[in-house]
């Protein structure tokens, strides 16, 4: 009887029951299965001499996890960013001398759209691919020449979280050429605070509570803990009995502030981002979102909510880059700039890489201007930003992920 329960025992797959793991990136790993638990994954294992870019996952369960990792080469330069899940920012264009390394620190959350046994978040058919709601985590290693020597992963239950609700300018968009800045926003941030972006393509602040998207943060939100929301693109375009900016929008706002408080914790808003419409002198923007920035503010005042206007800062980005240079800043492509790209790509809402980490840039001034507590985690290598003087978008430099689809994300 005792042997057969060794052999059982002997079955059971120790990384599901680990809590800490240690990777020699040197030596030769696995690929990827769910009966091993980890290994190379997505796109084919990595060579000594290889330049290409790279993925490893980790069969863990939802948490946050600090991870360590120790880019460079004995053998070679290199030059290395890291991003996690669906191409979340972590390092960006780490260049190391042959023989040297560097050691970086961060934390990732890790979810599926399990809540409890009896509920789950209602993803949608789509992000039933994303990297986000998977069993693992996953990181991506990318760059010119990307190399790394080891990592090493461990779960932190105490770390604060910043969780991110919003649409399709917010989310961690799963595949190029999109992006958003809540996929960025983690760039800025050590290794002693988690961000866990919740937000979907094309949902208003209604759609998000009813998808239990909301149930699913309450379920680990705790005291110390941020959530920062961005609604307004969709909540526009509803119609029917009460829509509008002044009753169900702002209806839902409140129902956010109500329930982050009750667990602790901080709520903070973000008007909504900007459309790119120039008016006919080609100088200034059109605003297209009616009441909503002013709803959002008005109930911000009444509820005592610190407020980042990313609707002021994009249009003054928008402006400052002016109505040609500011499409370099959103999905506007030519034709066959993409595989399989027959038709130019157009697109005033939604960003691309470079929009993306400049909006980031911009909630967190909106944070400094706030003077928020959370600022304690920034790197030290963020620079003050003014969006009417933004970054070159000709020196922005962007290792493209592997994953591509053309197809234009929900909402507008």
């Amino acid at each position: 009887m005792k042997r057969k329960l060794l052999t059982l025992i002997a079955y059971v797959p120790l990384m599901a029951l680990a809590q800490t793991f240690d990777f020699d990136m040197t030596q030769n790993q696995n690929v990827y299965s769910d009966s091993i638990g980890y290994g190379y994954d997505i796109l084919p294992a990595p060579n000594t001499t290889s330049k290409s870019p790279f993925y490893f996952s980790v069969k863990v369960p939802d948490g946050n996890y600090k991870v360590k990792v120790e880019i460079g080469s004995k053998k070679k330069k290199a030059m290395t960013t890291i991003r996690a899940e669906s191409r979340r920012l972590l390092v960006e264009n780490v260049a190391t001398a042959k023989g040297k390394t560097a050691v970086y620190e961060f934390v990732i959350n890790k979810r599926s759209p399990q809540i409890n046994d009896k509920s789950k978040v209602r993803i949608k058919e789509r992000e039933k691919d994303y990297l986000n709601w998977d069993d693992k985590l996953t990181l991506e290693f990318n760059g010119d020449a990307p190399a790394v020597r080891s990592i090493h992963i461990e779960r932190d239950d105490s770390c604060p979280t910043v969780y991110l609700c919003g649409n399709s300018t917010v989310v961690d968009q799963n595949n190029e050429p999109w992006a958003s800045w809540g996929q960025m926003f983690p760039r800025w941030f050590d290794g002693n605070i988690a961000i866990a972006n919740h937000a979907e393509s094309g949902l208003t602040a209604g759609s998000f509570i009813a998808q239990n998207r909301l149930i699913k943060i309450m379920s680990t939100l705790k005291p110390g803990d941020y959530v920062v929301c961005e609604f307004g693109h969709n909540d526009e375009k509803e119609k029917g009995p009460g829509s509008g900016a002044w009753y169900h929008y702002s209806r839902n706002l409140k129902i956010f502030i109500d329930n982050v408080r009750s667990k602790g914790a901080t709520i903070i808003f973000c008007t909504p981002t900007q459309r790119r419409r120039f008016d006919e002198t080609k100088k200034h923007i059109i605003d297209t979102h009616g009441d909503f920035p002013a709803a959002m503010k008005a109930v911000a005042e009444r509820e005592d909510v610190p407020v980042i206007d990313l609707n002021q800062m994009t249009r003054e980005f928008f402006e400052a880059l002016g109505y040609e240079d500011s499409k370099r800043s959103l999905v506007h492509y030519p034709a066959n700039t993409f595989s399989g790209q027959e038709k130019e790509l157009a697109d005033n809402t939604h960003f691309n890489p470079y929009g993306a980490y400049e909006v980031a840039k911009m909630v967190v001034m909106g944070m400094k201007r706030l003077n928020l507590p959370l600022l304690k985690y920034l790197r030290n290598d963020f620079k003050d930003f003014d969006p009417s003087h933004p970054d070159d978008w000709k020196t922005f430099k962007w290792s493209p992920s592997k994953t591509e689809d053309l197809k234009k994300p929900d909402g507008n």
